[in-house]
């Protein structure tokens, strides 16, 4: 199958309200370009961002899940936010690689030529690109069934232990939100929450239980490589002030 053009934007540590803005006017353009007359289209974006701490809860989430008081949150400078989302609640902050792809999901097909017109199989295939990326850091990484997103484990150091959280939304079938894979995350922050809502099972990082350095840079570099094979995209890094300027219908 040809490969769809996509443009990668790296946008640095950004307030996580002012992305989940920019994620709904790239979507909406999306949106509007399919249903025109006739459709256009425009090429796919994947967003790397990096977070000031927050912790987000998704459609299905739990308030019950933040078990930290306002007055702790305050305190160490992070807020909740509801969103529109899958999923239950998630911590997102520094040293965590955040992907935010906006993709047409009806004109994406993956290496073998099924088509990604299913968000079941997009979410697995996002873990893919998960997992093939730890892996390049010698982790073993899996899925667990029942259990959207990626672990490490069970092993000879504990249980399962989620490493990439990830909670999407759809709309003509273009996506928002995406992925958050531990990198150098201060793991302290998932005390304050019950993560997704599993309060078996604990959370890592890939500098955690890598014996090789993991820098945010060099991991986003892998994991986009994956996520272009692993969803048949030919990325082009476009210049972040670029952002709002590109990506427009004609």
């Amino acid at each position: 199958m040809p490969l769809e053009h996509a443009h990668v934007y790296r946008l640095g540590r950004v307030p996580y309200r002012d992305a989940w803005a920019l994620q709904a006017r790239l979507q909406q353009r999306l949106v509007d370009a399919k249903r025109a007359d006739p459709p256009e289209a425009l090429p796919h974006t994947v967003l790397v961002v990096e977070h000031p701490p927050v912790f987000t809860i998704g459609k299905s989430g739990d308030p019950a899940n933040v078990v930290a008081s306002g007055a702790e949150l305050a305190a160490r400078g992070a807020e909740v936010v509801p969103v529109d989302r899958g999923g239950d609640v998630t911590f997102h902050g520094p040293g965590q690689v955040v992907v935010y792809p906006i993709l047409d999901l009806d004109r994406l097909h993956t290496p073998e030529g099924e088509s990604l017109h299913d968000l079941h199989r997009y979410l697995r295939e996002l873990e893919e690109a998960v997992i093939r990326t730890c892996a390049d850091w010698g982790v073993e990484a899996a899925r667990v069934a029942g259990r959207t997103g990626v672990w490490v484990g069970p092993d000879a150091r504990g249980d399962e232990r989620k490493v990439c959280a990830m909670g999407v939304r759809c709309s003509r079938w273009v996506t928002m939100h995406g992925l958050a894979l531990n990198v150098t995350t201060d793991l302290s922050w998932f005390d304050l929450i019950v993560p997704c809502g599993i309060d078996d099972r604990g959370v890592t990082s890939l500098e955690r239980e890598s014996e090789r350095p993991a820098a945010f840079d060099t991991v986003s570099d892998r994991l986009l490589v994956h996520l272009g094979e692993r969803l048949g995209l030919a990325l082009a890094e476009r210049p972040a002030a670029d952002v709002e300027r590109e990506n427009l219908p004609a």
